[in-house]
């Protein structure tokens, strides 16, 4: 194959933002595969349920479900909510499904390979490993195949080719072995259209992705960042919250304009299994005209709603419980994946 057109950016395909028309919303039903990790599994199908039924007031929503589960997911979600039965291993859409790209007139989707967050790939999630290519399938896209181990929660853009990233996960060794900043922008540039890159850190305690940006920092119109905050010095969050605050204080977009930072403060702190659960207000969903939002019956609630409405002016808020979400180990936006409108 030529080098000409090898790639999606040779023809003019993007990574649109989250704000952009949605043509639907793709997402799993929790398997209650692992006990272990997920000991209540109704309670998180309850949560994902409320999640679903939530983006359904704004938006298509088609949920991926296990033939043997389609039935009890079909009781707890609205008929608003189309359910679309595969085999699958688990139930976070956004890391295992596509990215998807356009170029104005035809939709695309990438497929990044998906190794469980760096961890020993075993059977219990090679069926997860073929989402994506269902459901670009599914939605009558173009096939790109990524040559990198990556998430979609790990990356986030503005549409106007930046892309914010944390270092942790693309050059995690257990993920890319190798792979520097260089050759990790290379490749993010060919597959999503991208230019301009902000690079962060992990940052949360106990969080099982490594260091999904969708829990740490987003992009919004306007040239606005919201970014997760901690203002108490003697959380172990802190320090490196403050240190990705310092880099986005310096970032700028790919016209070298500075971003206006907007911070919202972490939720306080809370346990689940011995370990500290990752709980982040950014980790929201953008719908067509809403943000469905998660909280946590925390005195911080209000102030994340407040300042989440004043970016979204034009966008009614809903909220959902967080914390049945995050007990497995993500929130709102990671379950969620959109699927822009052609």
């Amino acid at each position: 194959m030529s080098q000409y057109n090898k790639y999606p950016k040779d023809l003019g395909f993007w990574m649109p933002a989250e704000w952009e028309t949605h043509e639907r919303c793709w997402m799993m039903w929790p398997t209650g595969l692992d006990l272990d990790r997920y000991p209540d599994t109704h309670r998180m199908r309850a949560g994902y349920a409320a999640a679903a039924n939530a983006i359904s007031q704004f938006e298509k929503v088609t949920l991926i479900a296990n033939a043997s589960d389609a039935d009890e997911c079909r009781d707890l979600v609205s008929d608003n909510v189309d359910i679309y039965n595969l085999t699958i291993d688990d139930s976070w859409c956004r890391d295992t499904g596509p990215t998807f790209i356009t170029n104005g007139k035809i939709l695309g989707g990438v497929d990044w390979t998906f190794n469980n967050y760096g961890e020993l790939l075993g059977p219990d999630y090679l069926n997860d490993r073929e989402v994506a290519k269902h459901v670009i399938r599914e939605s009558s896209a173009k096939y790109y195949d990524a040559p990198i181990i990556l998430e979609g929660g790990a990356i986030h853009t503005d549409g106007r080719g930046t892309l914010m990233i944390t270092e942790d996960v693309l050059l995690d060794p257990n993920r890319n072995p190798g792979l520097d900043k260089k050759e990790a922008e290379r490749i993010l540039s060919n597959y999503l259209g991208v230019d301009n890159f902000i690079w962060l850190i992990a940052a949360l305690e106990y969080d099982d992705t490594g260091g999904h940006i969708d829990n740490l920092a987003c992009f919004t119109p306007g040239n606005v960042i919201i970014a997760l905050n901690e203002e108490d010095s003697s959380d172990s969050n802190y320090q490196k919250l403050k240190e990705n605050l310092d880099r986005l204080k310096y970032a700028k977009d790919i016209s070298g304009k500075s971003y206006e930072l907007v911070t919202i403060d972490q939720p306080s702190r809370d346990m689940f299994l011995n370990e500290r659960l990752p709980m982040s207000y950014i980790n929201f969903y953008i719908a067509n005209d809403g943000i469905v939002l998660p909280v946590f019956d925390d005195d911080k609630d209000h102030d994340a709603i407040e300042k989440i409405q004043n970016v979204f002016k034009n966008k009614s808020i809903v909220t959902v419980p967080g914390r049945p979400i995050t007990e497995g180990g993500g929130c709102v936006h990671c379950i969620t994946q959109q699927q822009p409108f052609i």
